[in-house]
């Protein structure tokens, strides 16, 4: 089968694999859709280690193939989808509710993002075929009436940028600013909208991100290109700071700015994937002194949550299929992370059909 294969940082290529065996609790599944992560990016510049060989990818839709001898309450030919992290259900981390950090506990000592397996420590879904891993706990049956396209958000970047505003605890009538509007903060932009905020400020510099951002939910946007971003929320706030700030891009001007907008009391949701130490002002932490709370969010998982995701699509509450602007084949995955990587041509998200 094809698949996209990470050699070295800067090269990601089209290869062969051989088709993979799925074991008793797996699931293979033919990928009819998939897509390129901002993580598949912090992968191919290396500035996150995967082994060389690894196919890359971890947001499939696709049609069951093959189902492993112990797995039930699923047939050969459903469509489904399996989210970006794939917990196995019945470790101490799942059992606690934490899914994206299933498998944390390692011989070797405690490590984060032990649920994300797909492209990170298995290979992944940018491929022809796929294994997921314990698929009773992670396989999701996609409705009837509803199209590949409009659920291949739900796998992480739906759930990352959504869990990102549920993580902020927005309540009815808040205020929230969103620092980047990538895919990511775009979905929550329309997260935070779902959940009551009253008063959403969108942060980029980019004219069709900001566009795009109107169309989810937001009610202010500021383009941090021609006008101070912490500046411009405090005036649209009147000087209180928002309740909730949420951080979706990874850096530490947009991390720090999210700080600097927190009214006392108020909540910084980070969903960047930081690539270098990250420093707190002692300023916009009032000395430590503020009250505020820092919270971290890693794309919650499993099968529930993928229902729930493609019910909100269903409801047609989130406008899923606007993210996808450009459609390319699984033969042109190089060229997809060229468009992509580099930002070209208005991207926001690619879709890959093999």
């Amino acid at each position: 089968m094809r698949a996209a294969i990470f050699i070295e940082p800067g090269k990601i290529i089209l290869g062969e694999k051989p088709m993979p065996v799925p074991g008793p609790k797996d699931a293979l599944i033919r990928i009819t859709l998939t897509t390129i992560c901002g993580t598949d990016i912090h992968i191919l510049k290396g500035e996150y280690a995967v082994k060389s060989g690894l196919t890359i990818g971890h947001e499939p839709v696709g049609v069951i193939e093959q189902l492993g001898s112990a797995v039930e309450g699923f047939e050969v030919g459903q469509r489904v989808i399996a989210g970006a992290i794939t917990p196995s259900g019945t470790s101490n981390a799942s059992l606690l509710g934490f899914h994206s950090q299933c498998g944390c506990h390692t011989p070797h000592g405690w490590q984060s993002m032990g649920g994300w397996r797909l492209g990170n420590t298995i290979d992944g879904a940018q491929a022809d075929y796929l294994i997921v891993p314990d698929a009773m706990a992670n396989l999701a049956v996609i409705p009837d009436g509803i199209s590949d396209e409009q659920v291949l958000m739900c796998p992480d970047i739906m759930s990352t940028g959504m869990g990102g505003a549920e993580a902020g605890h927005i309540r009815i009538g808040d205020s929230v600013a969103i620092f980047a509007q990538g895919p990511i903060g775009l979905c929550a932009t329309a997260g935070a909208r779902l959940m009551g905020a009253s008063n959403i400020i969108a942060i980029d510099n980019i004219t069709e991100r900001l566009d795009m951002a109107k169309h989810m939910g937001a009610d202010h946007v500021v383009d941090f290109s021609r006008t101070d971003p912490v500046s411009e929320v405090m005036r649209l706030t009147s000087g209180r700071g928002v309740d909730v700030a949420i951080e979706a891009l990874g850096q530490q001007s947009t991390f720090e700015g999210a700080l600097r907008v927190l009214r006392p009391g108020g909540r910084l949701s980070s969903l960047g994937v930081y690539s270098n130490d990250l420093k707190i002002p002692l300023d916009a932490f009032a000395a430590g002194l503020g009250d505020h709370s820092i919270v971290t969010t890693l794309c919650p998982g499993g099968k529930e949550r993928m229902r729930r995701l493609m019910e909100v699509v269903a409801s047609g509450r989130f406008d899923s299929k606007a993210l996808v602007t450009h459609h390319f084949s699984l033969d042109d995955v190089e060229t997809a992370y060229d468009v992509f990587a580099h930002q070209r041509d208005g991207v926001l998200k690619v879709a890959i059909k093999p």
